[in-house]
């Protein structure tokens, strides 16, 4: 109950009132886990389930335009499983206290340098890595959060990340609540630096198959459509992904080009400008497209029109991404090999009962990655907070559709 007693001690003081009612709500109509150690909340035609390793979502069930009830999401049948497997692909977790990639695993704040512990790109001078990936190797997609509230729709998570953690300078404390409401997945992920100026960067790290890995003709998503209209633009980086500090354009009708109309996530292969676009010797997607809006003038994320659009022709489903964020990691899961195992909700006969190289695609609403190491792009007020600072505040919201023509 320490969290909880912090935050209600932050409520009082801070007057937040967002952080009163996550707090005052934590003895609410829950009825637990079930046996698997899921948190089911359910919608108008959506279900999902979620648990606290990373508070991650583990399934999304929806009835595809033949009334065949698909679960679209990667993950694992029990909870316990998430904190034993090896491979730990992040499935369906909350990456921080930082997404994404940090340079050569350090930054500057306040003319401090910081070391953050690598994860990513051992090399024999640097056996760890060069790089830090969604935190470091106890990211908060490695720990348990809190459960604070859990009613029929909606369910809320908590963290309590201490000063030092991972390299990271000072305490903070953020919930996740994730909300179904009829046919939308609403997502709000809110973070207080207590004690230090910090850098957080959160984002929801799902793997989608909206076909739910059951289709007869495939084991890949490459047939899924994917639409970025604001995403004319791309980060620059180098052979591990790392940003140069550039943008790169995504010109009309190139491998990259989802913004001029849908394109099938497929739709380059076999190009070879696809080769090395995620990385060295990687063919496919693992790239953060910028969302690009300023044209529009004072808008509102919320009615504005999607920064994504995801669908697929076989299963009739479609999702419409709205956010108030200002980048879009599209990931075609590359590194998938075929050794991980599907749940049991999914599937198909045709196929073995794993996930296959570019079986799935993650999309991760986030900001710039590695914006700390690249002040120029003045990302601090979404990037950087401190005690008495706003809090940090993603949102995004996951319109459902299924189309049954």
């Amino acid at each position: 109950m320490r969290i909880a007693s912090h935050l209600a001690a932050l409520a009082a003081t801070a007057a937040l009132p967002w952080l009163a009612s996550a707090v005052t709500s934590a003895n609410s109509t829950s009825s637990g886990p079930d046996k698997d150690g899921k948190y089911w909340i359910e919608g108008d035609g959506l279900r999902a389930a979620f648990i606290p390793y990373g508070a991650s979502v583990s399934n999304i069930l929806i009835k595809d335009r033949r009334g065949v009830e698909r679960d679209i999401v990667a993950g694992w049948d029990n909870a316990t499983y998430y904190t034993e497997d090896k491979l730990h692909p992040h499935f369906g977790g909350v990456p921080g206290r930082y997404a994404n990639r940090i340079k050569n695993s350090s930054f500057v704040l306040d003319g401090h340098t910081y070391h953050i512990l690598p994860n990513e790109n051992p090399t024999p001078g640097h056996p760890d890595g060069v790089d830090t990936l969604h935190g470091g190797p106890d990211g908060w997609d490695w720990r348990n959060f809190t459960v604070v509230s859990h009613t029929r729709n909606s369910v809320t998570f908590m963290i309590l990340d201490p000063d030092g953690k991972e390299g990271f300078p000072g305490e903070v404390i953020s919930y996740i609540t994730y909300t179904l409401q009829g046919m939308d997945w609403h997502i709000k992920m809110i973070g207080l630096a207590t004690t230090k100026r910090t850098p957080i960067m959160l984002s929801s790290h799902t793997y989608w198959n909206l076909d739910g890995f059951a289709n007869d003709e495939t084991d890949t998503a490459l047939n899924h459509t994917l639409h970025l209209p604001y995403s004319g633009q791309r980060v620059a980086v180098d052979n591990i992904l790392i940003p140069t500090g550039e943008f790169w354009a995504n010109k009309n009708g190139s491998v990259n080009d989802f913004w001029s109309q849908p394109r099938q996530i497929g739709h380059a292969m076999g190009e070879p400008d696809l080769v090395n676009n995620c990385g060295f010797n990687c063919t496919g997607y693992d790239n953060c497209f910028l969302v690009n809006r300023d044209h529009l003038g004072p808008f509102d994320w919320r009615t504005e029109g999607p920064v994504a659009r995801l669908a697929s022709p076989w299963s009739g489903i479609g999702i419409d991404v709205y956010t108030d964020q200002q980048a879009f990691q599209v990931y075609s899961c590359n590194g998938m090999d075929g050794t991980v195992a599907l749940k049991q909700t999914q599937g198909s006969d045709k196929f073995a009962r794993t996930i296959s190289k570019y079986g799935c695609v993650v999309m991760e609403v986030q900001d710039y990655i590695d914006g700390i190491n690249n002040p120029e792009w003045m990302r601090d007020s979404r990037q950087v907070f401190g005690p008495g600072d706003d809090p940090y505040v993603l949102q995004a919201t996951y319109k459902f559709k299924v189309d049954k023509d």
